[in-house]
């Protein structure tokens, strides 16, 4: 958290900056992704007005949601949203070749693609969407057989 007194105002009011990660509303981004694939449609055309609407219904609106009556929406301390989308194939690919290199290694695209076929996707019929996030495909890559 960052926090920086405003020494303009008399006031003495303070600007907080803080980060909050949740996987609330997983599953409407989820849907989303998915509906916009059925469509026919980028996962990268995915604006973050497409998810507002299914995202306020989910996370904001639901006695279901740890955000419901929160404080931080009811007092309105939350100023921008950014989902985390699911992960194509070449994302996955992606995750794994920056893993290597923040490593100081050269990127082995053949050991990503190894990585990136071993990972769980969904639809299971169609195998579109990767079932983790970036964290935990960079845990599995320094868990495959190669790296140990």
């Amino acid at each position: 958290m960052k926090c920086d007194t405003n020494k303009a105002n008399s006031n003495n009011v303070f600007t907080v900056s803080d980060l909050l990660s949740s996987n609330a509303g997983g599953q409407s981004i989820t849907q989303t992704a998915l509906d916009f694939w059925k469509a026919g449609r980028d996962r990268e055309e995915i604006e973050l007005n497409d998810l507002e609407t299914a995202l306020s219904l989910s996370v904001f609106n639901s006695n279901n949601s740890g955000l419901w009556h929160s404080g931080l929406i009811t007092n309105n301390l939350v100023d921008f949203f950014v989902p985390f989308l699911p992960l194509e194939y070449r994302h996955v690919v992606q995750c794994v070749m920056a893993e290597m290199k923040a490593e100081g290694l050269h990127p082995d695209q053949n050991k990503a693609d190894k990585v990136a076929k071993d990972v769980y996707y969904f639809p299971r019929s169609d195998k579109v969407f990767s079932v983790s996030g970036c964290k935990t495909i960079c845990t599995r890559y320094h868990t495959s057989n190669d790296n140990i």
